[in-house]
């Protein structure tokens, strides 16, 4: 990647200062033209080119996302139309998708441009939400309003209806998304090896109670009832309508829509596995021993040798 641009994603509140002038401070070392969203202009030296959000995928060679989970969706719909590698610098609490701490950027920078690293491909769900085209990496959902009534909606599949829901949620998520709005209503966590699509109903009152697993080339119809109270719309968390009354949610699979940069793909499973069991999956004591950092498992280890004779 020598001469082309790192594009920087920034997490829209959080500070990210620290982790910028890393990145600027490498980037001068090693001769690289960094980019940033003009809307984050101010939030990087003056050293940091700006384009405009829309162009960013097509002007860089790889995009770094400083934030959690949700940054990095954020950067890979970024770059869903043109998929860029997009390394996650991790300043969130409990991520799925990033990798790096801040203390191995360096490192990590360098194998980027040196192409060191592999790629772990997402999918996404390409979206029709009354009318609009939107894009999403975990899920979509249809919410009640707090003392608004209740979700109701219609299921076709491929055209063909099936039934409705009565719910204070309706998810659609990639597996990915399995994780995150879906498993909290109750549906299963699939492996990302999975091409599929699950739509969960959260406290179904009536219709369909249970999760339905689709495959992926499957298409997906939600239509909002007559009797449906309002419902606000949200794409990876992100409130994209407040209050529809009416109108349709068509959701189709799209395979290797993102590419996500791996620099170490088993340490990073292992990461995910501790996470996983935050999700009452409970690992095993050696299980836990192994994803303990290294200086803290050498420190354990050592304690419990016994004494010299």
């Amino acid at each position: 990647m020598a001469g082309d641009v790192l594009g920087l994603v920034l997490h829209p509140t959080r500070d990210v200062s620290e982790v910028v002038r890393i990145i600027t401070d490498w980037a001068a070392r090693h001769r690289i033209t960094l980019a940033v969203r003009a809307e984050d202009r101010s939030r990087v030296p003056a050293s940091v080119e700006a384009f405009a959000a829309d162009e960013m995928a097509g002007r860089c060679a790889a995009l770094i996302s400083i934030g959690g989970d949700g940054t990095m969706l954020g950067a890979l719909r970024m770059a869903v139309r043109d998929p860029k590698p997009v390394l996650g610098v991790h300043l969130g609490k409990l991520g799925f998708l990033v990798e790096v701490e801040p203390p191995d950027l360096p490192r990590a920078l360098e194998r980027l441009v040196e192409h060191d690293f592999t790629v772990e491909s997402h999918a996404c769900l390409a979206c029709d939400v009354c009318g609009d085209d939107v894009v999403a990496f975990n899920d979509i959902a249809l919410v009640r309003q707090p003392g608004a009534g209740f979700v109701a909606a219609t299921l076709a599949v491929d055209g063909q209806r099936y039934g409705y829901y009565r719910c204070d949620a309706l998810v659609v998520s990639t597996p990915a998304g399995s994780t995150a709005y879906s498993y909290a209503a109750g549906g299963p966590l699939i492996s990302p090896a999975t091409e599929a699509m699950v739509v969960t109903p959260s406290a179904p009152m009536a219709g369909i109670s249970r999760s339905v697993l689709l495959s992926a080339h499957e298409t997906v119809h939600l239509e909002l009832r007559a009797d449906s109270a309002p419902v606000a719309v949200e794409m990876d968390g992100l409130l994209i309508r407040q209050a529809a009354t009416e109108g349709s949610v068509h959701v189709r699979y799209v395979k290797d829509a993102g590419r996500v940069v791996r620099l170490d793909p088993r340490r990073y499973q292992e990461r995910n596995q501790l996470k996983l069991s935050l999700l009452d999956l409970p690992l095993l004591p050696d299980q836990l021993r192994e994803l303990l950092p290294d200086g803290l498992r050498e420190q354990l280890n050592r304690r419990e040798l016994p004494p010299p004779q």
